[in-house]
């Protein structure tokens, strides 16, 4: 089912890359029954979502190192780093439950490394793309994370319809484009 829902939005995955994102939906599907990750419910809905995290894979460049800002469930950053096999990602996680969970699901996967913090205490790093779902407004995101970027790095934020408030207030000092699929805005900030 899987395979089908992604040939239908245009991404082409080999056989071994589906695998693996239908293992990360099965073993949510699981553990989401007992440590309530997600409002994902059934496979078709935890499909909804991979979909959702891989759309970007259109238009963006192949990262290097990318970090994802509250990872939750493993939306978006387990299904690109599935894909993106040869970029290394950090999903930087404050919550236990989800960081355990995290962990177990990247285990096999070496392009990850989960951090158990917020963001803002993150140290050491510097990443040329960074995203993030669901976590908060677009101004605070770039503020939380400029310890982390350099003048080359990319954001991309999986954002709703108050995308277009968000980024009104930094008027023509940053260089975007806003990518919308369904009730989707993907807003992808190329410079600051």
């Amino acid at each position: 089912m899987l395979e089908k829902l992604l040939i239908k939005e245009g991404l082409s995955l080999t056989p071994y890359k589906i695998e693996r994102l239908e293992d990360f939906a099965n073993t949510l599907m699981s553990w989401n029954k007992i440590h309530n990750l997600t409002g994902a419910k059934s496979l078709k809905d935890i499909y909804k979502n991979i979909i959702d995290s891989l759309y970007p894979m259109s238009f963006i460049d192949t990262p290097n190192k990318v970090l994802d800002v509250g990872s939750g469930a493993g939306f978006p950053a387990i299904a690109l780093a599935i894909v993106f096999d040869e970029s290394e990602f950090v999903l930087c996680e404050p919550l236990q439950k989800r960081v355990s969970f995290l962990k177990y699901v990247s285990f096999e996967l070496e392009n990850i490394i989960v951090e158990a913090s917020r963001v803002e205490d993150l140290k050491n790093y510097q990443f040329d793309l960074i995203v993030s779902r669901a976590v908060t407004n677009t101004e605070m995101l770039i503020n939380l994370t400029k310890h982390l970027s350099n003048s080359s790095s990319k954001y991309l934020f999986y954002k709703g319809e108050r995308v277009f408030d968000e980024i009104s207030k930094f008027s023509n000092s940053i260089n975007y484009d806003i990518i919308q699929k369904n009730r989707r805005n993907y807003l992808y900030i190329k410079s600051l």
